[in-house]
């Protein structure tokens, strides 16, 4: 694990390098490090520090291959989250990280590849996406299925118009509800998934989103054919000190922070309909 701080509690001064507006209350927020670059691994997150409000988790959403700029997607809707969404350009935030245990990219070399986003859920398995177009020849098929709420709800608009265009991602985008200019599918992403697994004995998934979201896809997932040990997911669950000390994100005998955010379904089956957990 690669950190810019020698001491994982003490975060290490970024500057903003840009905000981009992504929807009504989502922005990606792009950092310049302080040293040569900041490298991760897909699936990690930080530890964002606004000085005098707060620090909150948030998955790194840039390319891997470009660690010279640090990239997160968020929503505001807390003091810090605002606080990070409304950062001008050369202030100062700080970051304590990466942290997690990330996506199995090595792991399922050879497979095909269905992803599976809902919402901001697109954002931290972009990097994933990332690594999957630059190494396409390691695997099979790659399939992204995205759903929204509405049109105006869907993340990296230009950059999804990109992929569609590519003849090595299948890609196809559901919402919710929409007006008459949508042009695309209407309804649940979850409905894509049966159409989108015909081989699933060589098939992965990888599925971020609302916890709702995740618990509809895992059932149509495995009503696919899928095993659950080939089906990953990634949650943020009350992750506080990112090190496992303050015990709040403590998911069974797992950490979320330690042990995941990144988690193979079959390990915590039992635990994940848990509301209280």
């Amino acid at each position: 694990m690669n950190r810019v701080a020698a001491n994982p509690m003490i975060p290490v001064l970024f500057r903003t390098r840009a905000v981009h507006k992504e929807t009504g209350d989502v922005v990606t927020v792009e950092l310049t490090p302080p040293t040569a670059g900041f490298p991760f691994v897909p699936g990690q997150f930080n530890m964002l520090y606004a000085f005098g409000v707060g620090e909150i988790p948030v998955s790194i959403s840039g390319d891997p291959q470009k660690p010279e700029i640090l990239v997160h997607t968020l929503r505001a809707v807390g003091a810090v989250s605002k606080a990070i969404a409304t950062a001008k350009k050369g202030s100062a935030l700080g970051v304590r990280g990466p942290f997690g245990n990330p996506w199995p990219l090595t792991q399922v070399r050879g497979k095909n590849v269905l992803i599976v986003a809902g919402g901001v859920g697109l954002a931290p398995i972009r990097p994933a996406i990332y690594h999957f177009l630059s190494h396409r020849d390691e695997y099979a098929t790659v399939t992204l299925l995205y759903g929204a709420r509405t049109p105006q709800d869907l993340l990296y608009a230009n950059e999804l118009q990109r992929w569609r265009g590519r003849f090595d991602l299948s890609l196809d985008i559901s919402v919710d509800t929409s007006g008459r200019d949508w042009k695309g599918r209407v309804g649940v992403v979850t409905k894509l998934i049966a159409k989108a697994t015909p081989q699933p004995a060589n098939t992965v998934a990888f599925v971020c989103g609302p916890e709702i979201m995740m618990r509809f896809t895992l059932r149509e997932l495995q009503t696919a054919g899928l095993r659950d040990e080939d089906i990953f997911i990634t949650m943020e669950r009350n992750m506080k000190c990112a090190v496992g000390f303050c015990g709040h994100c403590q998911f069974g005998p797992a950490f979320v922070c330690k042990d995941g955010p990144v988690f193979r379904y079959d390990r915590i089956r039992s635990l994940f309909p848990l509301r209280e957990i």
